[in-house]
C-alpha cells in the first residue's frame, strides 16, 4: 500500500511539473538568460511551501509514511562542499537543460532523448557513491 501512495504522489508531481512547464527546456533556458520570472516563481513558491511544511512537521512531530522517526539534527554548515556541489549541479542542469525531477517527467511524456541524460545522471550518482568515502569532510 505504501508503494501505491508513493506512485500516486509521483504521478501527481509529474503532472504538476509538466503542466506548469517546469520540465520545459525553453523555460529553463529562459530562466538562465534571466528572460522570465516563470521558473523563479515556481522555485520560490516551492521554497516557501517547503519552509512552512518543515516547520509544521517539527511542531506537530509528524512521522514519515513508514513510521520511522525523522532525523532533524542540524547539518554541517561547511561552505566548500555546498559551493562545489551547487556549481556542479548548476553546470549539469544548464548543459542538459533539465534537473533530476523533470528528467523522469520528460521521459514519461515521451521525450526519448532525455534517456541519455538519465543514464548520465545515474552514472554520476554511482560514481559519487564510489568516491564519497575517499572525499574529505
Amino acid at each position: 500500500m505504501r508503494y501505491i501512495t508513493y506512485l500516486a504522489i509521483g504521478i501527481f508531481f509529474g503532472i504538476i511539473m509538466f503542466k506548469s512547464e517546469a520540465a520545459s527546456w525553453f523555460r529553463i533556458y529562459e530562466m538562465f538568460q534571466f528572460g522570465s520570472f516563470h521558473m523563479y516563481g515556481i522555485m520560490g513558491s516551492a521554497v516557501v511551501i517547503g519552509i512552512i511544511g518543515v516547520q509544521v512537521i517539527k511542531q506537530r512531530n509528524i512521522k514519515p509514511i513508514d513510521g520511522d522517526k525523522m532525523n532533524l539534527e542540524p547539518k554541517d554548515k561547511g561552505v566548500t562542499r555546498y559551493l562545489f556541489g551547487g556549481i556542479l549541479f548548476g553546470l549539469g542542469w544548464a548543459l542538459a537543460g533539465v534537473c533530476p525531477g523533470p528528467m523522469y517527467v520528460l521521459a514519461g511524456a515521451g521525450y526519448v532523448s532525455v534517456l541519455i541524460v538519465i543514464v548520465g545522471a545515474l552514472i554520476g550518482a554511482f560514481l559519487y557513491g564510489l568516491l564519497k568515502p575517499k572525499m574529505p569532510h
